[in-house]
C-alpha cells in the first residue's frame, strides 16, 4: 500500500511538471498561442489531475497528501523564479510582480483537499466521484467561459458585485461547458444512468455559472467546485430514492 502510494506520488508530480509547466511554457515559448489559452490548458490540466488522485491512490488521506506535492515543490520553486526573465517569458502570470501561479496552486490544493475529504473521507467511496464531477465543471467551465469570453464577448454583464469585464456570451459558454462536463463525467466516470446524468447538468450547471459570475478574485476555483458538489449529492439521493 505504501509503496503503491509513493508510486501513484511519483506518476502525479511528473504529471504536474509535463502538462502543468513544462508544455504549458513551450506553448507560449513557440509564441503562435494566446496567453489565455495557454493559461486555460494549464488549468484544464489542473483539473484532470483529481482523476489520478481519486483513482491512484489506496487512501483519502494518501489522496489529500499526494495534491499537496503540488505546494511543497512547486511553491517554493515559482518564488525563485518570479523574478528571473525566464518565469516572465515563459511562464503565464496576469500580475506584474508574479505570485498569481502560486495563489491558483493554493485554491486548487485547497479545493482538492476539501472535496476528497468530504466525498471521500467522511461519505466514504460510495460518493467520492462527486469530487471528479465537480471539478470537472470548474475546469472546462471557467476555461470555455475565458476563452469565449475574451474572443466572442460582446454584451456586458453589469452589477456591483461583478469583477471584471464578464459577458453573456461568456456565461453562456460557462454554463454549456459545464452542463456538458456534468453530464459525460457523471455517466462515464460515476456510472450513473443517462437521466440521472441529465438532471444533474441541466440543474448544476446554470448554478455554477451564476456562481462563477460573482466570484473574485479567481476563488472561483474555490466555490464553483463546492457549489457544484453540494448541488450534485442530494440531486442523486432523491433521483435514487424516486426509483432511477
Amino acid at each position: 500500500m505504501i509503496l503503491g502510494d509513493l508510486i501513484a506520488a511519483g506518476i502525479l508530480l511528473a504529471y504536474y511538471l509535463v502538462f502543468c509547466f513544462i508544455i504549458p511554457a513551450l506553448l507560449k515559448a513557440w509564441g503562435r498561442f494566446p496567453n489565455e489559452l495557454v493559461r486555460k490548458f494549464q488549468h484544464i490540466a489542473f483539473s484532470l489531475s483529481i482523476f489520478l488522485l481519486l483513482d491512484m491512490f489506496s487512501t483519502w488521506y494518501a489522496a489529500i497528501l499526494g495534491a499537496s506535492l503540488l505546494i511543497v515543490v512547486a511553491y517554493p520553486a515559482l518564488m525563485l523564479m518570479e523574478r528571473t526573465a525566464f518565469y516572465k517569458r515563459y511562464l503565464v502570470d496576469r500580475t506584474t510582480q508574479g505570485g498569481e501561479m502560486r495563489r491558483q496552486m493554493i485554491y486548487i490544493y485547497l479545493t482538492f483537499a476539501l472535496l476528497i475529504f468530504l466525498y471521500w473521507g467522511v461519505l466514504g467511496t460510495r460518493w467520492y466521484y462527486i469530487a471528479a464531477v465537480a471539478v470537472m465543471a470548474w475546469g472546462f467551465g471557467d476555461a470555455a467561459a475565458a476563452l469565449v469570453g475574451k474572443a466572442f464577448g460582446r454584451r456586458r454583464i453589469v452589477h456591483r458585485l461583478i469583477e471584471r469585464t464578464k459577458t453573456i456570451e461568456g456565461t453562456i459558454a460557462m454554463v454549456t461547458a459545464a452542463a456538458v462536463a456534468l453530464f459525460f463525467t457523471m455517466l462515464c466516470y460515476a456510472g450513473k444512468p443517462w437521466y440521472t446524468s441529465m438532471v444533474v447538468s441541466l440543474v448544476a450547471a446554470p448554478a455554477v455559472g451564476t456562481v462563477e459570475l460573482f466570484s473574485h478574485k479567481g476563488s472561483d476555483t474555490f466555490t464553483v467546485p463546492l457549489t457544484a458538489a453540494a448541488i450534485i449529492m442530494p440531486l442523486v439521493y432523491i433521483i435514487s430514492k424516486l426509483g432511477g
